[in-house]
């Protein structure tokens, strides 16, 4: 199950992938060379707009429940995890003399510091291994802890009305920084920290066969349960729906009341917001999966790319909805850029996967959805492919100066 099929085709047969990864080498010295000043002020400028929404969404929030404040809030907390902690954990500033130690990656929401950096359900350590290591450098294989099509196959070979499969869609995507990503990063680094205390690898098959229930990280009776509920529920839940109502009191128990639900409803819209931006970067009937690990830096740059999607780019506005994410495909190229870097490599990076004929998916959100509600319903399904060995390419060139 977990080991090379070598029956699985070769995705890009006609690619030099060595004259490929070399052009993209040269881009991120290029890329590197022009890192700067101006980067970090753009990402300061960014978290700045994050902060003036959320405190203008607080200001207004006790007023009445309402879809201004809630939208505001929303928008604040998806600015401060898809943008600002995603490129900050990444190391994205650590070049930067100008960015102060607070903005990098090893005090960023590290310690206090994540009641002021980055309070949310996630662990920011959970969130660094599940993330940042696993799902980076694994990308679309079985220890990629974010594989949907994987994740979901229970609901895609369920035998219920697909109705219902839309409903459990629905809720998923409203819910799911709590349904899914604080438990499944909780559970991952700790099944990584058993596997290491018990000197065993950690690969696909001893991360995925683990014998510890889903639903059991929930329970307050269990272990697990109990440190999950205060490392991840615990801080954000009473931060956000008790303690922050509370200090609007003074303005009497109904102003506290509208602060919770409205922070209620900021709570569904992040949820939402960021599943429609961060989900189906890896999602899709043209987006492959793969039996293995790469066998080498070029083949890891083929399959960043054959396993990411961009949405369209450009425009502060329209970058900033997005998160970033939609400069997936340069993100996962280079990981440790900061945001305004991505913009000046996505044009360049299109141009040398045209030149090699490498596909470059990028397509609206709206189309990406479509594509990722397909493969979680079990209506479309993803392509399998496999590593290409740098043996198997040098035969192929071979082969192919030999026809010249």
């Amino acid at each position: 199950m977990y080991r090379d099929d070598p029956s699985l085709p070769d995705p890009l047969p006609h690619v030099d992938y060595d004259a490929f990864a070399a052009e993209l080498d040269a881009l991120r010295r290029e890329l590197l060379r022009s890192i700067g000043p101006e980067d970090f002020a753009h990402l300061r400028r960014i978290a700045r707009a994050g902060r003036a929404s959320t405190m203008l969404g607080y200001a207004t929030a006790w007023i009445a429940p309402s879809p201004l404040p809630a939208l505001l809030l929303a928008f604040g907390s998806s600015t401060r995890w898809a943008i600002v902690m995603h490129h900050v954990s990444h190391r994205g500033l650590d070049r930067i003399e100008e960015a102060p130690p607070e903005w990098k990656k090893e005090r960023f929401a590290q310690g206090t510091r994540r009641f002021v950096d980055w309070l949310d359900w996630i662990s920011p350590a959970a969130w660094d291994f599940e993330h940042n290591r696993l799902h980076h450098y694994h990308t679309g294989e079985l220890l990629d802890p974010d594989l949907v099509e994987h994740n979901v196959q229970s609901l895609r070979d369920a035998k219920i009305p697909v109705a219902l499969k839309y409903a459990a869609v629905s809720f998923y995507a409203l819910t799911w920084k709590l349904s899914y990503y604080a438990p499944s990063t909780f559970q991952t680094l700790q099944r990584a920290k058993q596997l290491k205390e018990e000197r065993r690898p950690i690969d696909a098959e001893t991360m995925d066969n683990s014998d510890v229930p889903y639903h059991v990280v929930f329970d307050p009776r269990t272990e697990e349960g109990r440190a999950f509920w205060k490392e991840c529920v615990l801080p954000y839940g009473l931060a956000r729906f008790v303690v922050a109502p509370a200090l609007f009191l003074p303005l009497g128990p109904i102003a506290a009341a509208n602060v919770a639900i409205n922070s209620a409803l900021a709570e569904l819209l992040t949820n939402l917001h960021t599943f429609a931006i961060i989900v189906p970067n890896h999602v899709g009937d043209d987006v492959h999966r793969f039996a293995g690990p790469p066998s080498d830096r070029p083949d890891l740059y083929v399959r960043q790319i054959l396993g990411s999607v961009n949405f369209p780019t450009g425009g502060i506005v329209n970058d900033v909805l997005h998160g970033f994410l939609n400069y997936q495909i340069e993100h996962h190229l280079w990981p440790d850029l900061p945001p305004a870097a991505y913009v000046r490599a996505a044009p360049k990076v299109k141009a040398i996967c045209e030149k090699h004929g490498v596909p470059y998916v990028q397509e609206s959100v709206w189309k990406r959805l479509k594509q990722t509600v397909g493969v979680m319903v079990g209506k479309r399904s993803m392509i399998r492919s496999r590593p290409r060995p740098r043996k198997e390419r040098e035969a192929a060139r071979v082969m192919r100066d030999a026809a010249e």
